[in-house]
């Protein structure tokens, strides 16, 4: 497996410690509002940023959450073809480039969604929970399921074809939180049926799953027998756990969940899993912000714990 973490696009301390904990490759988020830049469809912003990890000792193995305005796409709004366009071009330049992966999702108006980012845990460290309680129900519904369905299967048969003539592997992350509405927009990746209307959809080798395995969890699924199931379909692995299931949940740290972590790592080992793996979701430690998933330090525990677990496997 290629020990991965979710780096900014700008070099700064985050990008030291990661070489100093034996990180290997970097996953990054091209958005124009984090680089300063335009999205990735124009090719010198991507050669830019492999340059600066390739300078750093990394390799850039994948982009990573929506690069671009993805809201007329997601929503079926007009122009949606004008910036499928673009996207197209985007994985033109990553197979250009050789930049193997895309994570990417389909949560139409939202997208990972948290109620509290204050919550202790562990010795006074800082995570996030999602109680749907805490959501408003009463608002208007601004798109179904449904309708988001039909829009991605209309954003996959195009974008699709580019993918694995390019190269490029598509990795379709889950709903987060895998709950059917939030705040008014429909959600359809809730479930593992859902993912396997998805797979059935085409058995193009750029068409696969990233397996973030803890939103699985939240869906009450079987999630060893899914890694299973999907074999050579999962792509990559977002490594993360928690207590609770989809409607309540508390991110927890990646020894003091509700799974065994051992346990999944010995099934990804059985499978053959060989792509990128990258810890998700720590809890902020002492000194650091609140507890948004992405301070440093937690991280730093949790690759050492996954380290340490590969290696007595």
């Amino acid at each position: 497996m290629k020990i991965s973490m979710f780096l900014p696009f700008h070099p700064d301390r985050r990008w030291e410690v990661a070489r100093q904990i034996g990180v290997t490759h970097a996953i990054v988020k091209l958005a124009p509002e984090l680089t300063g830049f335009e999205p990735p469809y124009n090719i010198d912003v991507l050669v830019e940023a492999q340059r600066r990890f390739q300078d750093a000792g990394f390799v850039l193995e994948a982009l990573e959450g929506d690069p671009m305005d993805m809201s007329r796409i997601k929503l079926g709004l007009p122009g949606r073809d004008e910036d499928i366009a673009r996207y197209q071009t985007m994985l033109a330049n990553m197979g250009e480039l050789g930049i193997p992966l895309l994570c990417y999702n389909f949560m139409a108006g939202i997208g990972w969604y948290r109620t509290r980012t204050d919550v202790l845990e562990r010795g006074g460290a800082i995570t996030s929970s999602f109680d749907e309680d805490q959501v408003p129900h009463d608002v208007p519904v601004k798109i179904t399921p449904e309708q988001v369905w039909e829009n991605y299967r209309y954003f996959i048969s195009r974008v699709l074809p580019v993918a694995e003539k390019a190269g490029v592997k598509m990795g379709l992350h889950p709903d987060d939180p895998p709950i059917p509405m939030l705040n008014g927009y429909g959600r359809f990746l809730t479930s593992a049926d859902a993912y396997r209307k998805v797979l059935a959809l085409s058995d193009s080798p750029s068409h696969g799953i990233t397996f973030c395995q803890a939103n699985f969890f939240a869906m009450g699924e079987d999630v060893p027998a899914l890694i299973r199931e999907w074999g050579k379909r999962i792509f990559f692995v977002h490594f993360r756990d928690i207590r609770g299931q989809a409607g309540h949940f508390v991110e927890a740290f990646h020894d003091n969940g509700s799974h065994d972590m051992a346990e999944l790592l010995r099934v990804y080992r059985e499978i053959g899993f060989d792509g990128p793996i990258r810890t998700d979701h720590a809890p902020s430690l002492a000194g650091e912000g609140e507890g948004s998933g992405y301070e440093m330090m937690g991280h730093i525990f949790a690759i050492g714990y996954l380290k340490g677990i590969l290696d007595a496997l």
